[in-house]
């Protein structure tokens, strides 16, 4: 299989979504979608009566499914422009609740492949763990070709690829804390009893895990439970979430934690696991790209911030054009936040005024937790299992046995990613969830990739990178 030598970067909650995969694809790149949050995506899109979401549903596999989504959520947004919510995923999600999140994949993918033949892929998070099944299922579903996930250490999704494409049953084991060591807490899915017993054979899609260390990968490509088809390497330049060093406590005068030796990458043991292999974070400059293929002699490199700036992208459009007027200006600021994730991962964040960056902001927000899905599943006293969160309300946190110490400067991803797409949660008394912005190190560099006026498009962006890529061929 000749991969694509260029990957567009995961970029989650919606902005990476189905029209910027299905432009990068159809220009020659890997257009890649988010598989975070689809459901809920997928839900407020219909309550804002989207044709093409609709399209999509109608050539979802079972019409009684897409035929009751489309019922309960189309144009149902309130007068007062709060949306229905969907329930909270659990160990035990309703089958309405597993129905909306196969459905939403399966749409994000199918609309991402529409008017092209190149493939596709779609990025899930590790952290993310309750709809993992029923996001790949569902891509699956729509011929997804690649799957690649990282924010943890995926090992059990290739075997669950395997399983899926023959249409049998699959586990997924689950991360709580405070269970024991010979406890197990998983998630199931049986494809065979969600098409209504029909068994069903699916192309099974390329697992491209990715790393930050030769430990994870190493691990990956020879302990998983199937086959890793490649990696994707990712240094802490890169946006979004930033594995943690490997020394830990040390940070910089801003408070941005600091990277050394221990965690750079010895690539001569990269290239002796024999996967194809790419490199992210930062990546988009001749010189950069020279040096990823050239020097390194990896198969491509992965690039997401430029193109969540692109036309395409799912940002809204006034978050864009103000990213690139502080580019422009030499203004733009990102800072790798240590606390800000739920997840206790750095988190690259856009300092903008008037978003959660701004603490004046940050610190007027009323602390909800109407989302869950960075929840840390733990084990209580009586032996249950409960959803915790470090930027839930405090005493909330503190009451299910949350140490108040990581409650410290944590923003709620989930309402500020959603927010950033123009699908933020509007509140009785007027509140609307502000944006909190993540980029890469690589925004500094971006200016040779920026048109005059106005927004860059997916295909300026990669005929540009395309030349870079070729000359090193």
């Amino acid at each position: 299989m000749n991969h694509p030598f260029l990957i567009q970067g995961g970029m989650g909650v919606g902005v990476s979504n189905w029209r910027l995969a299905r432009a990068v694809s159809a220009s020659g790149g890997l257009g890649v979608v988010s598989a975070t949050a689809l459901e809920t995506i997928l839900a407020r899109r219909l309550q804002e009566k989207d044709e093409d979401v609709v399209y999509a549903l109608l050539h979802f596999p079972i019409k009684e499914v897409a035929e009751r989504i489309y019922t309960r959520f189309f144009g149902k947004k309130r007068k007062d422009g709060s949306y229905l919510p969907v329930p909270f995923f659990s160990l035990n999600p309703s089958d309405e609740l597993i129905e909306l999140t196969v459905a939403a994949n399966f749409v994000e993918v199918f609309l991402a492949k529409k008017g092209h033949n190149s493939p596709v892929g779609i990025n899930l998070l590790e952290k993310v763990q309750l709809t993992t099944l029923y996001s790949l299922y569902g891509a699956m579903l729509a011929d997804v070709d690649y799957v690649i996930m990282g924010a943890g250490i995926p090992r059990e999704i290739p075997g669950i690829l395997d399983r899926f494409s023959k249409g049998l049953d699959a586990e997924l084991t689950l991360n709580v804390t405070g269970a024991s060591k010979d406890e197990k807490f998983k998630m199931f899915f049986s494809p065979r009893s969600f098409m209504q017993k029909k068994a069903i054979e699916l192309k099974r899609p390329y697992f491209f895990a990715i790393v930050s260390s030769n430990v994870l990968a190493t691990t990956l490509v020879k302990k998983s439970t199937g086959k890793v088809d490649g990696l994707v390497i990712e240094n802490y330049m890169a946006g979004g979430h930033n594995a943690p060093p490997r020394v830990k406590g040390v940070f910089d005068v801003n408070g941005a934690p600091v990277y050394g030796e221990k965690d750079k990458i010895d690539f001569e043991k990269i290239k002796k696991l024999e996967v194809p292999f790419y490199l992210a974070g930062n990546y988009v400059t001749q010189e950069k790209i020279s040096e990823a293929l050239s020097k390194i002699g990896a198969t491509g490199v992965q690039v997401g911030t430029i193109f969540a700036l692109t036309k395409e992208s799912g940002f809204n459009e006034d978050i864009k054009l103000k990213l690139i007027e502080m580019i422009k200006g030499g203004t733009i600021k990102v800072f790798a936040d240590p606390l800000a994730s739920p997840t206790g991962f750095p988190f690259k964040v856009a300092q903008v005024e008037g978003t959660l960056s701004d603490e004046k902001i940050y610190l007027e927000r009323k602390r909800i937790c109407n989302f869950r899905y960075l929840a840390e599943l733990y084990k209580d006293k009586k032996g249950k299992i409960g959803y915790r969160c470090p930027a839930e309300p405090v005493d909330e946190y503190v009451k299910k046995g949350g140490d108040v110490k990581n409650t410290k400067g944590r923003k709620c991803l989930c309402n500020a990613l959603l927010a950033n797409i123009g699908y933020g949660n509007v509140y009785k008394n007027g509140y609307r969830e502000p944006y909190l912005i993540t980029l890469g190190d690589s925004v500094r560099f971006l200016e040779h990739l920026l048109p005059d006026k106005g927004l860059p498009t997916v295909k300026s962006v990669i005929t540009k990178l395309k030349e870079y890529i070729n000359s090193c061929h």
